[in-house]
């Protein structure tokens, strides 16, 4: 993605195809490599790549790292706790696609 294009996330637009490397993250996020760097440690957000010099995050990515942030600077919550909420609406999501999915099952069967 190219810093041009960084117009376009802030936004609000998020190209999938697309990857950002961790500069570019941080530039998107308005935080350091150090807080990003934290994000992939606790397993909210994962870069494909080898190595740091390597990474490169998703727009779905770059949704959870501001979603994160945002729980982190409003609520005060830490990192492991960001990690057990984004689990626990992603599982919430889930559930709902399966009660949709089968109450459209029901009225077609």
């Amino acid at each position: 993605m190219k810093s041009s294009d960084l117009l376009l996330v802030y936004t609000g637009t998020v190209i999938e195809e697309d990857s950002l490397t961790l500069g570019q993250l941080c530039k998107a996020c308005g935080t350091n490599a150090d807080m990003i760097i934290s994000l992939v440690e606790e397993s909210i957000i994962e870069p494909s790549g080898e190595n740091i010099h390597e990474w490169q995050f998703s727009g779905a990515n770059l949704v959870r790292a501001r979603f994160a942030l945002r729980l982190q600077r409003d609520l005060g919550i830490n990192l492991a706790g960001i990690a057990l909420v984004l689990d626990l609406i992603e599982e919430r999501e889930m559930l709902r696609a399966q009660i949709a999915a089968s109450e459209h099952r029901h009225v077609l069967g």
